[in-house]
């Protein structure tokens, strides 16, 4: 007699995040991203200072990066959609950063403590050693600061530049619909191929911007690198828009 065959429980539907899920977890993974790009900056100016990769001795390197963001702004940056001052928004942009992360936390008071000099023999031993310590470090801590000020300055140009994505974005779907009706009306042929190598390229497209801009260990100016990849954006949008299906 053959065994009753046994039935396999039918398998839960997974529950897919609600919205604020969604949006909660793509901030945070939008944290991490600039976290992980942040030390990464560090490694990077670090690891130049340690090789001699650098042509200025110790901090000088970040210091020049820093004035040349700086002077960059205040040159070609006169004007924007978002704020009226955008080398002032900048500035003040990176003070908040810097106080954020050194003056509250502290961590520039002990700065401060560990760079003073012990005032006499009779002080404790332990503080000598951990100012001797401090003076071998103390140009990689100056570079670090510098670096997390370049970062928020670059940050907050990124910022400036999303209305650059957009505009041209916008300017790409409306031709790509317009190439979509022509196509619809006079019996264009359809390729769902172009339309998801598109799809794919939006995302890296936003993306690769923020991480090369960030991370770089050298001045440069960011028109160089926003607006390749907001055309680049723009275009993907249009091809996405004028290959989409003829019919719902």
């Amino acid at each position: 007699m053959a065994a009753p065959r046994q039935t396999q429980p039918a398998a839960q539907p997974t529950a897919e995040p609600g919205l604020f899920a969604a949006t909660l977890t793509r901030a945070l993974q939008a944290v991490i991203f600039l976290l992980m790009t942040l030390c990464f900056s560090i490694l990077l100016e670090w690891l130049g200072m340690a090789t001699g990769f650098w042509q200025a001795p110790g901090s000088q390197h970040s210091e020049r990066m820093l004035e040349e963001e700086l002077r960059v702004l205040n040159d070609d940056f006169q004007r924007s959609v978002i704020v009226a001052r955008p080398a002032d928004f900048a500035r003040r942009f990176a003070d908040q950063c810097y106080d954020l992360t050194f003056h509250k936390t502290g961590l520039q008071a002990a700065v401060i403590w560990l760079a003073t000099p012990t005032a006499g023999v009779n002080d404790q031993p332990f503080r000598r050693r951990l100012h001797a310590a401090y003076q071998q470090v103390h140009a990689y801590i100056e570079a670090a600061i510098n670096v997390i000020r370049i970062f928020a300055v670059r940050l907050a140009v990124l910022t400036l530049a999303l209305p650059a994505f957009i505009l041209l974005a916008l300017l790409g779907l409306t031709d790509g619909l317009v190439q979509r009706d022509i196509r619809r009306w006079s019996g264009g042929r359809e390729s769902a191929f172009v339309y998801h190598w598109a799809k794919k390229i939006i995302y890296p497209a936003l993306i690769t911007p923020w991480i090369l801009y960030l991370a770089i260990p050298d001045s440069i100016h960011p028109n160089l690198i926003v607006l390749p990849f907001a055309v680049l954006f723009a275009v993907s949008v249009r091809v996405m828009a004028s290959t989409f299906k003829k019919y719902l």
